[in-house]
């Protein structure tokens, strides 16, 4: 059985940084990991010379003919959002989309999808600079300009840059699991899942003071999910008022303490349930704050979009043999 195929596009003026996320995700060897890693390979999106951000020339050993065995596609940002993508790209993103495979765009690579037709009625997000553009370009897209990325299943666009990284960890994170995107996380020494949107990249002003005192506030609460918190509580806790807690996390995280608690929460479940010592659902419920199976389930489905023994089924250690 071959490897799973990720094939990233190159073409003029090619977003390094972003082409780079890719390569660093997919291109390199991972034997500590265990898994059935993938295959990587790039290919031009068109003939002559590929040029890239930063005065470097680079060769692409593969055509869009890769396209027809890839399985998963990913776009880097397209050099202009107001730039029609070649028409040979467009039919080799539609067709590739026809036969199932997974297609990933960063930053404004969107706007190649969307010139594809392949987008029509999705959820999509881009950088917050280009939502606007893209909405109005494209009205039947459901655009999302907070998220950080969105998955469509067979579609997943993600905003600027760096959030690119994001998305690609979701993808490792569906493929094989929390327990190996975390450890693929450690190896790039970035968090393996950034709660919130773009809110919390839009410039803003940022009172002054404060922005340690949440952090402190943030770490104890991840090594104590499971007492009860309250607005009151942690705005004790952190020295703030709750008026100013409420503010100061929407501001640094985009969401607000509750939500925040709620997902870290959810992320602690995850990991109990992917453990190779399988807990009882009661104990997962117990230790990760939610207090009963009930509410377990009930904020798990709305942040996973499935449920607890669902994830357990698919991450757990049975699904991995």
């Amino acid at each position: 059985m071959q490897k799973h195929l990720v094939a990233a596009l190159a073409y003029d003026r090619l977003c390094t940084f972003e082409f780079g996320c890719v390569v660093e995700l997919f291109a390199l060897p991972r034997p500590e990991l265990e898994v059935d890693w993938y295959r990587f390979a790039a290919c031009a999106a068109e003939p002559g010379p590929i040029r890239a951000a930063g005065g470097i020339t680079m060769q692409a050993p593969y055509t869009l003919k890769l396209l027809e065995r890839a399985q998963t596609i990913v776009i880097p940002g397209w050099r202009d959002p107001d730039e029609t993508p070649p028409e040979p790209l467009l039919r080799r993103l539609r067709a590739a989309h026809e036969r199932g495979a997974r297609l990933c765009s960063i930053c404004s690579g969107v706007f190649v999808l969307a010139a594809a037709g392949v987008l029509d009625g999705k959820r999509v997000t881009t950088h917050w600079r280009y939502a606007e553009k893209l909405q109005q370009r494209y009205p039947s897209l459901q655009v999302e300009p907070d998220a950080l990325y969105v998955d469509e299943g067979q579609v997943v666009t993600s905003a600027g840059s760096a959030a690119g990284l994001d998305m690609l960890l979701h993808v490792v994170r569906n493929d094989h699991g929390s327990a190996v995107a975390n450890r693929v996380a450690q190896r790039l020494v970035v968090p393996p899942h950034r709660e919130g949107g773009q809110a919390q990249f839009v410039p803003r002003p940022m009172p002054p003071g404060d922005s340690g005192r949440l952090a402190r506030l943030m770490d104890w609460v991840r090594a104590h999910p499971a007492l009860p918190h309250t607005l009151a509580s942690l705005a004790e806790r952190a020295a703030m008022s709750p008026r100013t807690l409420q503010r100061q996390f929407q501001e640094a995280t985009g969401l607000g303490p509750y939500e925040w608690l709620i997902r870290e929460r959810v992320a602690l479940a995850k990991d109990m349930l992917e453990a190779a010592a399988p807990l009882p659902m009661s104990s997962v419920a117990e230790r990760a704050g939610f207090g009963s199976e009930e509410s377990l389930r009930r904020h798990f489905r709305r942040i996973a979009q499935t449920s607890p023994a669902a994830y357990r089924r698919k991450f757990g250690p049975s699904a991995r043999g």
